[in-house]
Protein backbone atom coordinates (compact mmCIF):
# COMPACT_ATOMS: atom_id res chain seq x y z
CA UNK A 1 0.00 0.00 0.00
CA UNK A 2 1.03 3.47 -0.59
CA UNK A 3 0.24 7.12 1.35
CA UNK A 4 1.21 10.55 0.92
CA UNK A 5 2.02 12.79 3.96
CA UNK A 6 4.05 14.84 5.77
CA UNK A 7 6.28 13.53 8.39
CA UNK A 8 4.33 15.26 11.86
CA UNK A 9 6.77 13.37 14.27
CA UNK A 10 9.75 12.05 14.62
CA UNK A 11 9.73 9.33 18.08
CA UNK A 12 12.75 7.76 19.98
CA UNK A 13 15.13 5.35 18.16
CA UNK A 14 14.33 1.68 19.83
CA UNK A 15 16.32 -0.82 19.98
CA UNK A 16 17.34 -4.33 21.80
CA UNK A 17 18.73 -7.87 21.12
CA UNK A 18 16.00 -10.85 20.41
CA UNK A 19 16.60 -14.30 19.00
CA UNK A 20 17.69 -13.52 15.73
CA UNK A 21 20.53 -10.69 17.41
CA UNK A 22 20.25 -6.87 17.49
CA UNK A 23 17.11 -4.94 16.07
CA UNK A 24 16.45 -1.26 15.70
CA UNK A 25 13.17 0.36 14.96
CA UNK A 26 12.61 3.90 14.26
CA UNK A 27 8.67 5.36 14.32
CA UNK A 28 7.04 8.26 12.54
CA UNK A 29 3.77 9.95 12.54
CA UNK A 30 2.28 10.75 9.23
CA UNK A 31 -0.31 13.57 8.83
CA UNK A 32 -2.31 12.99 5.57
CA UNK A 33 -5.45 14.10 4.32
CA UNK A 34 -6.49 17.73 3.09
CA UNK A 35 -9.62 18.82 4.66
CA UNK A 36 -10.08 16.20 7.60
CA UNK A 37 -6.56 15.38 8.39
CA UNK A 38 -5.31 12.05 9.83
CA UNK A 39 -2.28 10.97 11.46
CA UNK A 40 -0.45 7.10 10.75
CA UNK A 41 2.55 5.92 12.58
CA UNK A 42 4.72 4.03 10.94
CA UNK A 43 7.91 2.27 11.62
CA UNK A 44 11.36 1.66 9.62
CA UNK A 45 13.61 -1.17 10.69
CA UNK A 46 17.16 -1.90 10.42
CA UNK A 47 19.16 -0.68 7.57
CA UNK A 48 15.94 0.47 6.44
CA UNK A 49 15.92 3.61 9.00
CA UNK A 50 19.79 4.85 7.76
CA UNK A 51 18.88 4.12 3.75
CA UNK A 52 15.41 6.93 4.35
CA UNK A 53 16.77 9.88 6.37
CA UNK A 54 13.23 11.21 7.19
CA UNK A 55 12.56 15.00 8.71
CA UNK A 56 9.61 16.57 10.88
CA UNK A 57 8.01 18.57 7.92
CA UNK A 58 8.54 16.71 4.82
CA UNK A 59 6.24 15.52 2.12
CA UNK A 60 6.66 11.62 1.29
CA UNK A 61 5.17 8.88 -0.19
CA UNK A 62 4.99 5.51 2.19
CA UNK A 63 4.94 2.14 0.63
CA UNK A 64 4.15 -0.44 3.33
CA UNK A 65 2.43 -3.45 4.66
CA UNK A 66 0.29 -3.74 7.58
CA UNK A 67 0.81 -6.64 10.03
CA UNK A 68 -1.20 -7.87 12.39
CA UNK A 69 -0.35 -10.72 15.34
CA UNK A 70 -2.10 -12.46 18.46
CA UNK A 71 -0.31 -12.14 22.10
CA UNK A 72 -2.17 -13.56 24.70
CA UNK A 73 -5.53 -13.02 23.05
CA UNK A 74 -4.67 -9.12 22.31
CA UNK A 75 -3.84 -8.28 18.62
CA UNK A 76 -1.40 -5.83 18.10
CA UNK A 77 -1.03 -3.93 14.78
CA UNK A 78 2.57 -2.72 12.96
CA UNK A 79 2.41 -0.44 9.84
CA UNK A 80 6.12 -1.24 8.54
CA UNK A 81 7.10 0.76 5.37
CA UNK A 82 9.84 -0.91 2.79
CA UNK A 83 10.01 2.10 0.83
CA UNK A 84 9.79 6.02 1.53
CA UNK A 85 10.18 8.91 -1.36
CA UNK A 86 9.94 12.71 -1.42
CA UNK A 87 6.76 13.68 -2.90
CA UNK A 88 8.09 16.42 -4.72
CA UNK A 89 10.74 14.21 -6.67
CA UNK A 90 8.35 14.82 -10.51
CA UNK A 91 8.78 11.77 -12.63
CA UNK A 92 10.60 12.64 -15.56
CA UNK A 93 8.64 14.24 -18.52
CA UNK A 94 9.00 11.63 -21.18
CA UNK A 95 8.14 8.78 -18.47
CA UNK A 96 4.89 7.16 -19.04
CA UNK A 97 1.88 7.91 -16.77
CA UNK A 98 0.83 5.48 -14.21
CA UNK A 99 -2.16 3.42 -15.45
CA UNK A 100 -5.23 3.52 -13.14
CA UNK A 101 -5.46 0.97 -10.62
CA UNK A 102 -8.12 -0.88 -8.91
CA UNK A 103 -8.72 -0.44 -4.64
CA UNK A 104 -6.53 -3.72 -4.40
CA UNK A 105 -3.83 -2.39 -6.70
CA UNK A 106 -4.37 -4.11 -9.68
CA UNK A 107 -4.76 -2.49 -13.18
CA UNK A 108 -8.53 -1.02 -13.88
CA UNK A 109 -10.54 -2.63 -16.68
CA UNK A 110 -11.15 0.29 -19.07
CA UNK A 111 -15.08 0.86 -19.54
CA UNK A 112 -16.04 -0.06 -22.53
CA UNK A 113 -18.62 2.70 -24.04
CA UNK A 114 -18.81 1.07 -27.29
CA UNK A 115 -23.16 0.44 -27.74
CA UNK A 116 -23.89 -2.21 -30.32
CA UNK A 117 -27.42 -1.49 -30.45
CA UNK A 118 -28.78 1.93 -31.04
CA UNK A 119 -31.50 1.88 -28.52
CA UNK A 120 -30.83 4.36 -25.76
CA UNK A 121 -31.83 2.84 -22.12
CA UNK A 122 -31.53 5.72 -20.01
CA UNK A 123 -34.71 6.47 -17.89
CA UNK A 124 -34.79 9.75 -18.46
Amino acid sequence: MEIKGKIIKKLPLQSGEGRNGNWQRQEYVLEYGDRYPKQMCFSLRGDKIDQYPLEIDQEVVVSFDVESREYNGRYYTNVNAWKVDKADAQPAADAPAAEPRSAFGQPAAPADFSATDDKDDLPF
